[in-house]
């Protein structure tokens, strides 16, 4: 009888084993979370985007003409002086090449204007026939006049026309300058390119000089070759006297003022360099991101006040500008925060154990967000989401 009694005893204590043991493979397992206080301190909020430096003035030499460049001898960074180094020389251009038929076209032009002049000296010399005929009259007509035996009309008569053709002679000879002028420019039209009889005075050049002091920063023109008017050569700048210009969603420029600060970093040196919002321009233009949305963006201009040497015009670097801060805020970590709807929340710990709340959230940066309300500060805590 009592085997019995123990038998049960052993299957009653291994029934309640064997389901003590289900239950506890089948709990809810608690999960690890990271827990803290709601802490009050210095808080920021940035925006990061890239930008380029650029040296402040740069200025472009062109050429003032159409010419034949000269080869460049100048190459990057190196120094010049305001109106002492040359950066380019321009020659002038030579004549084109002439195929037969402007070549016939311009001798013909050449034998005209020859025959022209001929034209002119042969009216010449009558005109000057002409007038020592009329002058020889109006010497008779002066002795015939002394002795009243001619008209005082006849003798005024023979004295314009003496002086009629004195003036037609000068006409000829200016005639005869027109002519030679005429036949010098259809000979020159003539002259083909590098004539060796051409005169050296003919091959005058223009020296472009440096506008200011400073370095050479690009060369666009480097090889000899034939260039128009304003055709860009060369820019010059004080590689010393930097800025940096960065594009910024119009949202966040807005948020930002000048005279804000900035620093600039993940530009190849050890340490950020300080700047200064110099200018915000008053106007915004479209740009498409790499997911190809059109956003619409401003140029915001910065001043260094740290200045490093190994930074040059064109140079990538990384701005970081402050939207908000305040040096006294609550707040919590942004990896403790989810969306219930359209509230923020939460888990607090409460009673040892996590409950959810509704907080109220202003500012945020990439690791904590300002607490305006839900939790109090030291004796509230709260925890980050199980996953």
């Amino acid at each position: 009888m009592q085997g019995k009694w123990i038998k049960r005893v052993i299957g009653v204590v291994a029934v309640g084993a064997m389901v003590a043991g289900f239950a506890y493979a089948l709990r809810e397992k608690p999960q690890l979370v990271d827990v803290g206080a709601v802490t009050r301190g210095p808080m920021r909020v940035t925006v990061s985007q890239e930008g380029v430096t650029r040296v402040r003035q740069v200025y472009a030499v062109s050429s003032p003409i159409a010419g034949h460049l000269a080869r460049t001898v100048l190459d990057e960074g190196d120094a010049v002086k305001a109106g002492i180094t040359v950066v380019a020389a321009i020659h002038p251009l030579d004549p084109p090449l002439i195929d037969s038929r402007s070549e016939a076209e311009l001798i013909a032009a050449r034998d005209a204007a020859r025959a022209a002049v001929s034209m002119a000296e042969i009216d010449l010399k009558r005109l000057q026939s002409d007038l020592q005929f009329s002058r020889d009259n109006l010497q008779r007509a002066q002795a015939l006049a002394k002795t009243n035996f001619l008209a005082q009309s006849t003798l005024q008569k023979a004295s314009t026309d003496v002086e009629v053709l004195e003036a037609q002679i000068g006409s000829a000879k200016a005639a005869i300058e027109l002519r030679k002028a005429e036949l010098a420019s259809a000979e020159a039209r003539l002259i083909p390119p590098k004539d060796p009889n051409r005169r050296p005075e003919a091959s005058c050049c223009i020296y472009l000089t440096a506008p200011v002091d400073g370095v050479i920063l690009s060369v666009f023109a480097r090889s000899e070759q034939p260039v128009a008017i304003g055709t860009k050569i060369a820019e010059i700048g004080d590689p010393a006297d930097l800025e940096v210009t960065v594009d910024l969603l119009s949202s966040d420029a807005v948020r930002i003022a000048p005279g804000s600060k900035a620093e600039i970093f993940d530009w190849g040196g050890d340490k950020a360099l300080s700047a200064t919002v110099r200018r915000i321009d008053p106007a915004g233009f479209t740009k498409v991101s790499a997911l190809g949305i059109e956003e619409q963006r401003v140029n915001l201009v910065l001043d260094l006040e740290d200045k490093d040497p190994r930074l040059g015009h064109g140079f990538r670097v990384y701005a970081r500008l402050t939207l908000w801060q305040s040096d006294e805020t609550p707040q919590v970590p942004i990896s403790a925060l989810f969306r219930d709807g359209r509230q923020w929340s939460l888990f607090a710990i409460r009673d040892g154990r996590a409950r959810q709340v509704a907080v109220e959230i202003g500012h945020m940066n990439d690791e904590t967000a300002e607490l305006i309300g839900g939790l109090a500060e030291g004796d509230q805590s709260y925890c980050t989401r199980a996953t």
